[in-house]
């Protein structure tokens, strides 16, 4: 799939580079094709970090999108050159007269916060109520996930006894469930993460389904109301390296962390990671775009 991105936004030439399908501006404008509007609220303190982790991702389908970036005018990132999100980034008010076919939130590390004391929860909710109107389909990533399930269906947020890092196994359940079609079994997920959403309460609740899940680890794939919300507690898009650099900037901050479970080959961190994630990654996300989004939008988003 080639996903339709800035001309000039750096990671371009990393995606270029790994010989990811990128299609900049002036191609896109010469193929008589609609392609899918897809909006990304990154919330993540390292914004590029996060852009190609998420395009790597979603350039694994046949279809068209053209990306959107958006940010919380209520909170400025402070690991983010800001000249950057100037030049690549909208506010929610400079798109929010707009339709899109799928939105994006993803995670923040404001997880041991309440949500009411997160500095832009006003601004997520805003933008959650507006999204039921003006986005076929939501994906929420992590902590995004688990603001989701709390404000749209009341599913509370509970600490875990420490911090969940590492790559965990899933099981699929459903699998003639759209969202998990050509999953296997079980399949390899990363976490990282101090908190998790109430298995229990999701359920309990007759408006979210379980697709997948760990009896260790909770629920890992929720659908909400048949598709119009999706939530993912873990990261499936996670380069391959990115839990290395928490371990080791944790270690930094003195924090003593856990080694990553099943990520270093013999529990070694001097040891390459393996990557045992990224084709039910790249399912996941095909799954959402093909059959929450591209087969239920309207041609017309208008």
């Amino acid at each position: 799939m080639p996903i339709r991105i800035d001309n000039d936004i750096p990671v371009k030439k990393i995606l270029e580079d790994e010989n990811i399908f990128v299609m900049d501006e002036n191609r896109a404008m010469s193929q008589d094709i609609r392609p899918l509007e897809i909006l990304i609220l990154n919330l993540m303190p390292l914004k590029e970090s996060t852009e190609l982790d998420l395009f790597r991702s979603l350039s694994n389908t046949p279809l068209q999108l053209n990306i959107t970036l958006i940010r919380t005018r209520s909170y400025e990132s402070k690991h983010t050159d800001k000249e950057h999100l100037e030049r690549f980034y909208s506010t929610f008010d400079e798109i929010k007269s707009r339709k899109f076919d799928g939105l994006m939130i993803t995670g923040a590390p404001v997880e041991k916060m309440d949500f009411e004391d997160v500095e832009y929860w006003d601004e997520l909710k805003e933008i959650m109520d507006w999204s039921e109107t003006n986005v076929t389909s939501t994906i929420h990533i992590c902590w995004g996930a688990q603001a989701g399930l709390y404000y749209r269906y009341g599913i509370p947020k509970l600490n875990l006894p420490k911090k969940l890092s590492g790559v965990y196994r899933y099981k699929t359940y459903h699998r003639k469930t759209p969202l998990v079609r050509g999953f296997d079994d079980t399949f390899m997920a990363p976490q990282s993460r101090y908190t998790e959403a109430s298995r229990a309460a999701i359920k309990a609740n007759d408006r979210l389904e379980i697709v997948a899940d760990s009896k260790n680890h909770g629920a890992y794939l929720i659908i909400g109301d048949e598709g119009k919300n999706i939530f993912v507690t873990g990261h499936p898009e996670y380069d391959v390296m990115t839990l290395d650099s928490e371990y080791r900037r944790d270690i930094a901050r003195g924090l003593d962390p856990d080694i990553p479970e099943n990520y270093y080959p013999d529990d070694d961190p001097d040891n390459h990671p393996s990557k045992t994630w990224r084709c039910h990654a790249n399912t996941l996300y095909y799954n959402w775009l093909n059959y929450y989004v591209y087969q239920v939008t309207p041609y017309d988003l208008g």
